[in-house]
């Protein structure tokens, strides 16, 4: 499967659908996006973790001694390991939305990365993969796994959550202390001499920086999974529109952040060292109280791209709403990956099926393994330009894909995978741009879907950076002016959008959906075709 994975990656690094810090604040809230570090995270000793059941029921006797007997403190939650032997079983694993990492979480960690290789498995194979689960979760046959700890968290169980003669906050600080691992629970709030240390439900704001919009002001990086944890104990939550987020347990020991780009919207941004489902950027250790970010040009270069990718995407789906542009949004677990060092962007669809399927090719050639090929490949990729592309480069690219993906809802892979055969067949036989001459075979589905794919492109790039309509596309065979044409004339996006059928796969189709919806505009259509004609 990895060669498998390695020789469609050669495919995507084709042109394939087009051409195209901070220091942290006073009180520790304020995180440093251009001090995270690349490479493999870096483990020290390993530590005890206080969630046990043994500890937690220690900790229990020592604080309430008359009532330990009373308190049941039975395990809610298991640490696992998890080993699986190839991708079929990572993706199973996946499958089951667990919080997966691929590192312990009961070691300190000496250096934070992007991800974790025990060095007891074999490189090319893949990793332990830790994970906690409840305590009746009914483990996948087949691969294997092993119970690191049985675990107490209070607020999993019913029973001792409502009773409130016990306080927990202090029963989880005695483990903490007995366990050697006081360190991590602090004696006041973010360090503030007089603000005793309780649990909190941490939140915060992560915000991003596009020199060219909004007065250059930060607005919040939309729709991001926040993650943290201390040892066991994991919460999860995702940013609002404005980048405001709140997880749902309360801490008080100071846990470990992390930016998880799984999409509230439907989408994943992803690729990391391995194929992961979504890329992970961590913030290291902060306050219970929560942390806040802010992301710029100067921050991380990988975490920038992300963040410009995400709102993009994020941005485009909420416009595609009925009182917006009124167009089919894309579909949804849409994957999409960044590509530092390549120019090109492309939509080829691959995660829902697009070309794979159909494809004789890669049916030989992968034979039963092509469905765990779409658990893992794209269908959107954006390419970086040598990680030089700045916040303006990346939002439109991103606008851009996202109106094929948009295209690709509404005609499915029956009419997407000649498109994709018509750009890999022009750059390999043509030895031409990926758009080739306009004269091979099935140049009618490339011409209508970039007409598309640069007419929305401009329009949308218009509306966040104002000015006129950027002329995008307009120096190839093929003519988004018509589109343009006809909306500057008062036809709408989701109008020109209605008449892009699966049956449209020419300029003379798409002249016919058009005077078919719109017959009181025949002659304006009439004119705008013949004006723009090759």
């Amino acid at each position: 499967m990895r060669n498998c994975a390695k020789w469609l990656l050669l495919l995507l690094a084709m042109p394939m659908a087009c051409q195209r810090g901070e220091l942290p604040d006073p009180t520790g809230r304020r995180v440093d996006p251009g001090a995270l570090s690349h490479g493999m995270i870096e483990l020290g000793e390993q530590l005890e973790d206080p969630y046990s059941v043994e500890n937690m029921r220690e900790a229990l006797a020592a604080l309430y001694p008359t009532r330990a007997g009373e308190i049941p403190v039975s395990t809610t939650d298991l640490y696992v390991r998890f080993l699986p032997v190839d991708e079929d079983q990572y993706a199973r694993l996946l499958a089951l939305d667990l919080q997966l990492t691929d590192h312990p979480v009961d070691y300190r960690i000496v250096r934070e990365g992007d991800y974790y290789h025990d060095p007891e498995v074999a490189e090319d194979a893949i990793t332990w993969q830790y994970a906690v689960v409840p305590q009746n979760f009914t483990f996948p046959s087949g691969i294997r796994y092993e119970i690191l700890d049985e675990c107490f968290i209070s607020e999993h169980d019913p029973v001792t959550r409502a009773d409130a003669g016990i306080d927990w906050d202090a029963v989880e600080r005695e483990a903490y202390a007995r366990t050697g691992n006081a360190d991590l629970f602090p004696e006041t709030r973010d360090g503030e001499e007089g603000e005793p240390s309780g649990p909190v439900f941490p939140s915060g704001r992560i915000t991003v920086e596009d020199p060219d919009a909004f007065g250059g002001k930060p607005y919040g990086l939309s729709g991001v999974m926040v993650c943290c944890n201390s040892f066991v104990k994991f919460a999860t939550a995702y940013t609002d529109r404005d980048g405001y987020y709140q997880l749902p347990k309360k801490y008080t020991a100071t846990p470990r952040y992390r930016l998880v780009f799984k999409n509230s919207a439907g989408f994943s941004i992803g690729l990391n060292l391995i194929l992961v489902p979504a890329s992970v950027s961590t913030l290291g250790k902060g306050p219970a109280s929560g942390v806040d970010a802010h992301i710029d040009a100067s921050s991380d270069g990988a975490l920038f791209r992300r963040a410009a990718v995400n709102n993009a995407a994020y941005d485009y789906i909420a416009r595609c709403a009925a009182s917006d542009l009124d167009i089919k949004e894309p579909p949804k677990d849409l994957r999409i990956w960044i590509f530092k060092d390549l120019k090109c962007s492309s939509s080829a669809m691959l995660h829902h099926g697009a070309f794979v399927d159909s494809n004789d090719l890669v049916q030989r050639y992968l034979g039963g393994y092509v469905s765990l090929l779409k658990a893992f490949l794209p269908d959107i990729t954006i390419g970086a330009g040598g990680g030089e592309a700045e916040f303006v480069d990346l939002y439109s690219s991103t606008m851009h894909e996202m109106a094929h993906a948009s295209h690709y809802a509404q005609v499915g892979n029956a009419w997407w995978n000649p498109y994709i055969t018509y750009i890999l067949r022009s750059y390999v036989t043509e030895g031409r741009e990926a758009y080739g001459s306009g004269t091979a075979e099935d140049a009618g589905y490339c011409e209508i879907g970039e007409m598309w794919g640069y007419f929305m492109e401009s329009v949308l790039f218009q509306d966040r950076y104002g000015g006129d309509i950027p002329t995008f596309g307009t120096s190839f065979w093929f003519y988004p002016q018509i589109f343009r044409y006809l909306y500057e004339r008062g036809m709408t996006c989701a109008q020109i959008f209605r008449a892009l059928k699966s049956n449209v796969t020419s300029r003379d189709d798409l002249l016919d959906s058009l005077v078919e919806l719109y017959p009181e505009r025949e002659s304006t259509l009439a004119q705008v075709f013949s004006r723009y004609s090759r």
